[in-house]
């Protein structure tokens, strides 16, 4: 991965000095930085607040109430996974967000369900100690199925991007929506269709 993120800054300085002179690399280096900040920052607000609301809807029960409407959708997915899980309610309530398109509000939801689910794998194993050394952790069925549902992420309404769209004066900000539905839910029937044949396939050996 190393050796990846080398060719590719590599290649982008060549290209910059090819097309807009030496001197261009380092004010794109700057300007870059300078977004990259900024972006960090705005995404650490946002963090906070979801992460806020997840507890508040942890201790108000909604988030088990969740986990009851969504578990038709879930068990399929996840056969694994007990219906009690305390991972299932995190779940759902990221894939829910993925569905509005929120996704700052997803992340914090699926890192805790992450949790669970190695806290839950920890539990099954008998592991002495959830915080294992890199070289021996390895990720379960269902994290790598939770994952890829995440990364793929079927949308309904993509809600951040209409908001950028508005903020920039798109004239019709809502025409990307049929195509929006389309896309995502070809990228997620796709990865849920490889993940299930690869797990067959780990599971033969």
């Amino acid at each position: 991965m190393s050796i990846m993120w080398l060719l590719m800054l590599a290649s982008g300085a060549i290209v910059a000095i090819i097309v807009k002179g030496p001197a261009s690399v380092t004010s794109i280096a700057l300007s870059s930085t300078r977004e990259a900040v900024q972006l960090c920052i705005g995404l650490a607000g946002s963090i906070a607040l979801w992460s806020g609301i997840a507890k508040i809807a942890e201790e108000s029960g909604l988030m088990s109430r969740l986990a009851d409407l969504m578990q038709p959708i879930i068990a399929p997915l996840f056969p694994g996974i007990s219906p009690r899980s305390h991972a299932i309610g995190y779940m759902a309530t990221s894939m829910a967000a993925n569905l509005l398109g929120l996704g700052s509000a997803a992340t914090p939801f699926g890192l805790r369900a992450m949790e669970e689910l190695a806290a839950e794998d920890k539990r099954h194993s008998g592991k002495a100690s959830l915080r294992l050394p890199a070289q021996h952790q390895e990720a379960t069925d269902a994290m790598c199925t939770f994952v890829i549902i995440t990364a793929s992420s079927l949308t309904l309404v993509p809600t951040t991007v209409l908001s950028l769209r508005a903020e920039l004066g798109s004239a019709d900000p809502g025409s990307i929506i049929g195509a929006t539905i389309i896309a995502t839910s070809c990228s997620t029937g796709a990865a849920i269709i490889l993940d299930r044949l690869l797990s067959r396939r780990r599971r033969r050996r």
